[in-house]
């Protein structure tokens, strides 16, 4: 269960990597925080205990817990809110049903995902699954604006000591694909309400009107968007990309967020699986439908399904062999891109092929110049603007690269992530009508069968807290500041209409530039590359692929980024970064015992939002205890003290054994606080004698499997024997 009391900072309990970081990290974070009067707690926002807080009518009394994701999302609404984020799974449909099958497997009784659901209690189970798939959890505790950049400390230590980078070569083959019409992008159609209005969504067909969504409120001066993607050209695009990509030479690769956009990508990710296989979908289509084959679940779902037919085998074997190599999630296992839709993530995908020189990895588990499917042409081009830049100008440096820190629009489900219950595949020819409460006809188009309608829209607020934390920001850093908006682009010109008057009214013009994300994308490269810095200013997505792209070309990884949310209300939301690696990390674990997931991420936010609370409670010794927080993370950096990769060589359990040592270090010899002194004089002392000790206990634990008793619901105790087995640490925190 959750604590019942609200501590004064909230420590999330997540999935995968960083949950098993927790347990080790957890215990040293309270009992240090507690020196300073300062309470932890945790609640539960992973994938599986989301799961068991919907169904609290299929479970024991035992088994119930709360819905920790509902109390965060109003906490986050208050001045006093002080929450630490984890990275946690946006569950695509196949890990969604993984994870229920594990929960059933332990005990629970809950209902099967219905894929199909055809009565009303499937309807209804259905609906409440998909409340927690794609990205349940960010919208509801985003209640403020994104300000993330690489920590100084962090960045320093990037500088001095550069991470690999991949080879550009000005003939490399590998190239952006995406479609010139039909998609969302061209579709766009935008507006800002003059009133507060409902509105209702319906489609229009020769047979009558059906009501897709109603009751949608919007305040005053919300900007509301509604576009769709033609299903029949996408099928044309990708039919001829499939052909495009063999007679080059390159791999096919397929770049999606199925996860956060959990309505709109599966479906093209469907589109993309039946493309790829045309020739049996069309012979076999009516016995895959029995088979409950669903395109939308992957290449290996579908795979699963029809393992027991071998002409379909044999059809699938065929059609495989004359397509172009496909890029390849794990070469040595058959994991192609294709395989799951959450296994290739845009964000993470695209700038680990750029930073690796334009190269993916192939079936022959060699590394090939790659053509990068993005269908929607929406933030395309910042890729493919990155991919021509690179094959002008060669690799980036990252020695003496600048940084790009990011100012992005993100409250109260602003922009295309707010999208989901406004967004529908279309059952039939129509037309698509969002209707104010006063009948006027705010949007329409004409659609097809199989069409992607959806709508998003972002608020006056944050619209304009946004505006104000790039001017906060800008004026801190003095550097050139940029808002990545296209006024050519229906939604970003709503949103320059907010822009320019507050620039004036604040008398700042002159200190932004307003630039389509194409433009704006170069002269980042260029301000970049000759060693300054830049501040991009964006929406909501595009704040997720940059905050993930600058920072794997300048750090190697995002999960380094320092990442506050100043919620609207006056508290704080403290991100640690990117997770999308957090599944390599788990199965290595479970293998070897050797977690190589790197803490930075927590340690830079928990820095920030101990500080945080000093500002807010005048609690003069948890400032103490953040600025130490910084000395301990700057020790990390100095000393080399993060995991490595390999088995056998420090992990993650030994980087905390060194941010506790340095942390106490630093709080024993400061003179701010004679009483904090005191008391880690000892902790600091005890730690450096025991270091021969912790650390060949920390070591012999490695090299055999792990048991955690699952994956996405693990066993408490059987994590903490993994993840604190050293007895000497744990007396000294304990």
């Amino acid at each position: 269960m959750a604590d019942s009391k609200t501590p004064d900072i909230i420590y999330t309990k997540v999935d995968e990597a960083p949950e098993l970081a927790s347990a080790s990290l957890l215990p040293i974070i309270r009992k240090f925080a507690a020196a300073a009067g300062v309470s932890v707690g945790t609640r539960d926002i992973s994938l599986a205990g989301r799961i068991i807080a919907t169904f609290p009518e299929a479970l024991s009394e035992e088994q119930r817990i709360t819905d920790d994701l509902a109390v965060l999302g109003e906490l986050v609404k208050t001045p006093g809110a002080n929450v630490i984020k984890l990275p946690n799974i946006s569950a695509s449909v196949p890990q969604l049903v993984a994870a229920i099958k594990e929960l059933q497997g332990q005990g629970y009784a809950l209902p099967d995902y219905p894929y199909e659901p055809a009565t009303e209690d499937e309807k209804a189970v259905r609906a409440k699954y998909d409340t927690i798939k794609g990205s349940a959890v960010n919208p509801v505790l985003r209640e403020g604006n994104s300000d993330r950049r690489a920590a100084v400390a962090v960045k320093k230590y990037a500088q001095a000591n550069p991470h690999r980078m991949g080879e550009w070569t000005k003939d490399s083959k590998t190239r952006v694909a995406s479609m010139d019409g039909g998609d969302f992008s061209s579709n766009e159609v935008s507006a800002t309400l003059d009133r507060a209005a409902t509105a209702k969504i319906v489609l229009e067909t020769a047979e009558g009107e059906t009501v897709l969504k109603e009751g949608v409120s919007y305040p005053a001066g919300t900007v509301v968007d509604a576009t769709y993607m033609s299903a029949r050209a996408l099928d044309a695009f990708l039919a001829e990309e499939i052909e495009k990509t063999k007679a080059e030479g390159t791999l096919f690769s397929l770049h999606m967020k199925a996860t956060m956009m959990k309505v709109s990508d599966p479906i093209i990710f469907g589109h993309a699986v039946k493309q790829w296989l045309k020739p049996v979908f069309d012979q076999y289509g009516d016995r895959m439908d029995e088979l409950g084959v669903d395109p939308n679940g992957g290449l290996g779902a579908l795979l699963e399904k029809v393992k027991d037919e071998p002409e379909i085998m044999k059809a699938i074997e065929d059609v495989r062999a004359t397509r172009p190599p496909m890029y390849m999630v794990n070469s040595d296992k058959g994991i192609t891109n294709l395989h799951v839709p959450s296994d290739v993530i845009i964000d993470a995908s695209m700038p680990a092929l750029i930073r690796d020189g334009g190269k993916g990895w192939g079936p022959d588990n060699q590394q090939h110049d790659t053509t990068c499917v993005i269908p929607d042409n929406s933030y395309a081009p910042v890729y493919d603007e990155t991919i021509k830049f690179f094959k002008a100008q060669g690799k980036l440096n990252p020695a003496t690269a600048g940084t790009v820190q990011n100012i992005g629009l993100m409250a109260q489900k602003a922009e295309e992530y707010g999208s989901h219950p406004t967004t529908f595949e279309i059952p039939q020819a129509g037309t698509v009508k969002m209707i104010l409460d006063d009948g006027t006809v705010l949007h329409q188009h004409e659609v097809e069968k199989g069409d992607i309608w959806r709508s998003a829209s972002a608020r006056k607020a944050p619209i304009e807290d946004w505006v104000n934390l790039a001017i906060d920001r800008q004026k801190a850093e003095g550097c050139e500041a940029i808002f990545w908006l296209d006024e050519d682009r229906a939604h970003d010109a709503e949103l320059i209409r907010y822009v320019k008057p507050i620039l004036e009214e604040k008398g700042v013009a002159s200190k932004f530039r307003i630039m389509s994300p194409a433009k704006a994308t170069v002269q980042t490269l260029k301000t970049i590359t000759s060693g300054k810095n830049s501040i991009a200013i964006t929406g909501n997505v595009l704040r997720d692929y940059l905050t993930d792209l600058f920072p794997i070309l300048e750090l190697a990884t995002s999960a380094k980024m320092l990442s506050i949310v100043k919620l609207m209300n006056g508290g704080g939301l403290f991100e640690t970064g990117a997770g999308g690696s957090a599944p390599k990390h788990v199965q290595q674990l479970m293998e070897e015992s050797h977690l190589r997931w790197d803490s930075l991420g927590e340690f830079c936010a928990l820095g920030e939002s101990l500080k945080f609370l000093a500002d807010a409670r005048g609690n003069e010794k948890a400032r103490i205890l953040g600025e130490g927080v910084d000395a301990a993370t700057q020790g990390i950096l100095d000393h080399d003290r993060s995991p490595s990769r390999k088995v056998g060589e420090p992990d993650n359990r030994d980087s905390h054994y060194w941010f506790a040592r340095y942390w106490a270090e630093a709080l024993a010899r400061q003179d701010k606080d004679g009483e904090l002194a005191d008391f880690f004089a000892p902790i600091a002392e005890a730690l450096v004698d025991g270091e021969k000790d912790i650390l060949a206990e920390l070591a012999e634990t490695q090299g055999k499997p792990a048991d955690l008793g699952g994956y996405y619901h693990t066993d408490a105790d059987k994590v903490a024997a993994v993840m604190r087995p050293s007895k000497t640490l744990n007396e000294i925190i304990d």
